[in-house]
Parts: C-alpha cells; structure tokens; sequence
C-alpha cells in the first residue's frame, strides 16, 4: 500500500507478499504504518515490523520481516487517516480497529464497509484508506516443484514433466504458453543466474510459473532489433502471458509468469 507523498520527494509504502504454499507472508515498510493481523479465533495484533525511512528519503535497504500466517487469517493494510481523528487519542484507535477487524462479517467487503463505518463516525483531517486480505493455502494437488540442474539440456526434459503435469491437471489447452514460458525462464536462469534454480508451477485460478535462482541481478525487457540474436525471450513471455514479473529476496530472486485459465477451461 503506497501513501500520498509526504513531501514533494517522499512517500510511505506497507509492502507484503504472500505465499500461499509455504503460508509465509514477508512483510516490510517505509514510513508507514505496520499492518494489522487478526488471525481466525479473532485475536489480532500490529505485525513488529522494522521502521523504515519513507521512500526518496534514504537510499538504506529496508528489513524484511517473514511472518507464518494461519490459513483463514486477516491482513489489514491502511493508512493513518483511518486511526487519527480530530480528537481521538492514536493508540486508542488503534486498539479500536483491532476490535473492528475482528468482528464476523459475511465477506471482506462487508468487513470494509464494518469497519469504516465503525472507525469514521468523525470527520478526518486526513485521507483514510483500508486494503483487507484473507489468507488461503494451496493444497498439494496445486502445486508442482522441481529443482533443475544448471545444464541447458535439462530444459527439454523439464518442459516434458510440465506438460505431463498439465495434461493430469487437464490444462493441455494452456500447454503451449506455459512450456514457451518454462523454457524462456529455465533457459535464463541457467545462462545468467545462480544455483539452486527452483521451478515451481501453481494452478489455482491461474496458471503460475515461477523460477528462482540464487542471482541478485534482475533482467530487462526489451525489443530486440532484427539481426539480434537474443532479448526476444523475456518480451515474447510478456506478450503471450497475462502478466509477469520479478521478485527480489535475501536469497535471490523470482521470476514468474502467469496465464488466465478462465479463458481457456471451459
């Protein structure tokens, strides 16, 4: 969650990435407020995280903080708006909008909607923001892993067993992308990164692909001139895949592509 600017070179920002396999959630912030967590028995409490500089600030590098979050847990990312009223005393709110967050509710929304109208009943000197997240774990039968050794001709072999998962997942419709993005992926990793090199396929409403290495270098997208004998691999992920992207961590980095199976499974 980005907050406004600050000043006119600052801005705050809560970052959180989940991973619905392992259930780890890493947790960082920059100037900002640290998130809520109420977990399923309805406890709740501010994750401890590190305090970091605003963003444009300080060129330091922010402390991590990885979290294991029960399944049914929920996340709540805001801004101060929400918990600095007029006359209202901080910690107070606060306290209030743990309460609120654990209240029943028949959905995130409706839990939104609880709780803002709980936590506004004054007018704000401020601009008030909530982002809610509940927490859902992969079951094994969602997940594919497997560790590739850095030779190039363990590609073909590893784009052989992703279409074998596919087809026992009954995806073969989405096969083509996703080998073409395996073997672009696998293919860099072992060229231009570090080992372990890890492939990992998750089938949930979408199709992802992630490959990790131990690289703490990020490739680029670009065009690649007519005679250039590379640089189309990455840009051709792009473009056949909804979305892409690249994740950094103390261990090195993740590159995932992903693909809407909506479109493809009746």
């Amino acid at each position: 969650m980005n907050r406004r600017a600050l000043s006119r070179h600052t801005a705050s920002r809560a970052h959180a990435v989940y991973d619905p396999v392992s259930g780890t959630c890493s947790m960082a912030r920059a100037g900002h407020l640290a998130p809520v967590l109420v977990l399923p028995d309805g406890s709740g409490r501010v994750v401890d995280l590190p305090t970091g500089p605003p963003l444009g600030l300080d060129s330091l590098p922010f402390e991590a903080v990885d979290l294991d979050i029960p399944d049914g847990s929920v996340l709540a990312l805001f801004t101060d708006g929400l918990v600095t009223s007029r006359e209202g005393d901080f910690d107070e709110d606060l306290s209030d909008l743990q309460r609120a967050l654990a209240q029943p509710a028949r959905s995130l929304y409706a839990l939104c909607d609880s709780v803002l109208a709980s936590m506004c009943t004054q007018p704000r000197t401020d601009d008030v923001a909530l982002l809610l997240a509940r927490t859902k774990r992969l079951s094994e039968d969602q997940v594919a892993d497997w560790a590739v050794p850095p030779d190039p001709a363990a590609v073909a072999t590893i784009r052989k067993e992703v279409a074998d998962r596919l087809a026992a997942w009954h995806l073969e419709a989405a096969a083509f992308v996703a080998e073409l993005a395996v073997s672009e992926l696998v293919t860099n990793a072992i060229r231009y990164g570090a080992e372990p090199i890890r492939l990992r396929l998750i089938r949930e409403r979408s199709l992802i692909c992630e490959v990790s290495d131990a690289s703490s270098t990020s490739p680029h997208l670009r065009r690649a001139r007519t005679f250039d004998e590379g640089g189309r691999g990455l840009f051709m992920v792009a473009q056949l895949t909804r979305r892409w992207g690249i994740r950094s961590s103390m261990t090195g980095r993740t590159i995932r592509a992903e693909q809407q199976l909506d479109e493809l499974v009746p």
